[in-house]
């Protein structure tokens, strides 16, 4: 039996093959990708939210394949303790419509109980990843309570 911080390593080794991914969670494992549920965000990458099943893990990184290539994919750390794993490292991204290159931290958290992975949780700049899709126009933010607009 693969110990807490070896499965969602294992898991990231091949995620898109769904019994890889079927041997290392449990039927019901929850998948958060990138938030919890932001309809914004979801309309530039339809995978981010929460869901169940391990088909939704081998959906979302298949996908990630279709928008991007992926160039580099380091893991940087990986610790745990009892049920809790977490992964971190970076990425380099090349968005496959318009070519543009992102490097990004990410991190992962695992739950794993018995050997099998119940709650899996990758977070990632949003922010970068869905500025590689920005293909005009501009953004406007107004963060700091004493300042002007920041134009992007």
């Amino acid at each position: 039996m693969l110990s807490a911080t070896e499965v969602p390593s294992a898991l990231l080794d091949n995620a898109i093959d769904i019994e890889h991914v079927r041997s290392l969670t449990t039927d019901e494992v929850t998948y958060v990708s990138l938030n919890y549920d932001n309809p914004d965000l979801h309309k530039i990458m339809p995978w981010c939210g929460t869901s169940r099943r391990p088909e939704s893990i081998v959906k979302t990184f298949v996908d990630v394949g279709r928008y991007w290539e992926k160039l580099s994919f380091d893991v940087e750390a990986l610790f745990g303790t009892g049920e809790n794993a977490a992964i971190f490292g970076r990425f380099t991204y090349r968005s496959k419509v318009l070519s543009k290159v992102v490097t990004n931290p990410f991190c992962l958290y695992a739950k794993v109980t018995a050997g099998r992975c119940t709650y899996l949780q990758f977070m990632a700049d949003t922010f970068a990843t869905g500025a590689s899709f920005r293909s005009g126009g501009s953004w406007v933010f107004h963060s700091n309570p004493e300042g002007e607009d920041a134009v992007i």
